[in-house]
């Protein structure tokens, strides 16, 4: 099961235990992002991910009615096997963005399996409210949820 955890600052953020290596949680985020990365029935569309400092990121999350969102920023942070951050304050050409959060998505071992933590920080107060009201723990936990299980099982429920 998912857990939110208190905020710090303008942080928001979701936990949970992974019964799998780290390893095999640190594959699943990194080669397997469009099965787990938005709550489905939502999927993602994977555009571009340069996987390094400065690299893009370049994501399409499409909705079951059509909908699409597409999310574009850079990795502030590539440490292999155990974190990585990005954020859509600005671009590979360091062009501005709108910038809404920094994403920061890492894993630790932790009894005989794998603590995957997930933090989205604000620039202020009110974006992160607007993040909560927009369903961030609802929706970030059932994509916790999603890796979890993919983690777990090799597959994500439907």
């Amino acid at each position: 099961m998912t857990e939110a955890t208190a905020p710090a600052g303008n942080e928001l953020s979701v936990t949970c235990h992974i019964a799998a290596p780290p390893e095999r949680v640190w594959r699943a985020m990194r080669d397997e992002l469009a099965e787990w990365w938005c709550p489905r029935p939502w999927r993602t569309e994977i555009v571009e991910q340069d996987r390094r400092p400065g690299g893009a990121s370049r994501l399409i999350m499409k909705g079951p009615n059509g909908e699409e969102n597409r999310v574009e920023g850079i990795y502030l942070r590539w440490d292999e096997g155990t974190r990585f951050a990005i954020t859509d304050a600005i671009d590979e050409n360091l062009m501005p963005g709108g910038p809404f959060m920094i994403g920061i998505f890492e894993i630790a071992p932790e009894d005989g399996g794998t603590r995957y933590t997930a933090r989205a920080r604000h620039w202020s107060s009110e974006t992160m409210e607007e993040h909560k009201r927009m369903g961030f723990h609802e929706g970030w936990g059932k994509v916790a949820d999603q890796l979890k299980a993919l983690c777990e099982t090799g597959s994500v429920p439907d």
